[in-house]
């Protein structure tokens, strides 16, 4: 039906419609390149894998008020940050935090359950003072707020 970049230039967005079922869909085709690396914390590589962000974040988001658009803004904006790397590779750990800055600002359920995966916490006490954190900074945006 209609085909055009994106506004990011690095895919060919279509509009397609279903000729049995009269469904229209989008696809995005993307061009292969030099893949975007992930380095482990072993030290491993690995390919960066939006479907693998995306899952993680739809556990963390499950029944939360959370939209696929958004979830979807949050992987592209994992892997910009990928492709603005100088050498085409990024640490788990800076990939990580750029989500959980994200989430906190979406859905702080939806930030503790990812950060405790993320994070591994080891305890109770270590889920403890990461909720504490949180609430603090909710308390001084909220006294922020308040006294503007």
């Amino acid at each position: 039906m209609d085909s055009r970049e994106s506004k990011e230039a690095d895919a060919i967005r279509r509009r397609r419609e279903c000729e049995r079922c009269n469904r229209r869909f989008t696809t995005y085709e993307r061009i292969d390149e030099i893949p975007y690396m992930v380095v482990k914390k072993d030290g491993r590589r690995e390919r960066f894998d939006r479907q693998k962000v995306l899952s993680g974040l739809l556990r963390a988001c499950e029944k939360r008020p959370v939209s696929s658009g958004q979830l979807e803004e949050i992987v592209n904006a994992a892997e910009s940050y990928l492709i603005d790397a100088p050498d085409r590779e990024r640490t788990v750990s800076e990939i990580g935090e750029l989500i959980m800055q994200h989430l906190k600002g979406l859905d702080t359920v939806a930030y503790i359950r990812f950060a405790s995966v993320y994070r591994d916490f080891k305890d109770v006490r270590e889920f403890k003072e990461e909720l504490e954190e949180l609430l603090g900074s909710h308390r001084a945006a909220k006294k922020k707020k308040e006294s503007a």
